[in-house]
């Protein structure tokens, strides 16, 4: 079976790239994770990684605090192509991406927010929209390009808010949709990518 070829990128915890490796191991998802990376050195998404027994690294990010460097996103280009890396997962990666990754990958980067984008991009989606008193929230799956949370929307998954919800059990509902949606949308990527390549 031709198997898509994946790297994914997180800064932090890593539970949708643990719910995407269990699906690639469960036989559930025709692909192939070739590399996490991450640009937080003690990340638990590399440890994840480890566990699934998937090459990581640690990727240095330079001196701002939002995107990385060019000459370290350049860098990053060159281990996802080492890589053989088709498509690229943002799995909770805290820096905007820009010229050199979207141009080395077009259309082939995408992010999950845990928002009905275009509401409520940025930090803390559920937080915002508990606090403008939204009925429903939920998680979207996009293309990403060089604004925060803003490409092309691919796919999203509504998650209704309840009467007495904190932003604690919103956001854990909203992650339970994100951990189905996620590794949905790259299933169907793994269709075009065996039917005709991406």
């Amino acid at each position: 079976m031709k198997r898509l070829p994946i790297g994914i990128l997180g800064s932090g915890k890593g539970s949708n790239c643990r719910a995407i490796l269990e699906r690639i191991r469960s036989g559930d998802l025709a692909a192939e994770a070739r590399v996490v990376i991450s640009d937080v050195l003690d990340a638990p998404i590399l440890d994840i990684a480890r566990e699934f027994s998937v090459a990581n690294a640690f990727l240095p990010s330079g001196q701002f605090r939002t995107r990385l460097e060019p000459n370290v996103e350049n860098e990053l280009v060159n281990m996802l192509r080492e890589a053989g890396v088709d498509l690229v997962v943002l799995a909770g990666f805290m820096r905007v991406l820009h010229a050199p990754m979207l141009k080395a990958f077009p259309r082939r980067i995408i992010n999950i927010h845990p928002s009905l984008l275009p509401k409520f991009p940025g930090l803390e989606a559920w937080k915002q929209a508990l606090a403008t008193g939204e009925e429903v929230s939920g998680c979207t799956v996009h293309y990403v390009d060089e604004k925060i949370d803003h490409g092309e929307i691919i796919a999203q998954h509504e998650v209704r808010i309840l009467p007495d919800d904190t932003p604690e059990s919103l956001h854990a509902r909203i992650q339970i949709a994100e951990r189905e949606l996620y590794p949905a949308v790259i299933a169907e990527f793994c269709e075009r990518y065996r039917a005709t390549g991406l």
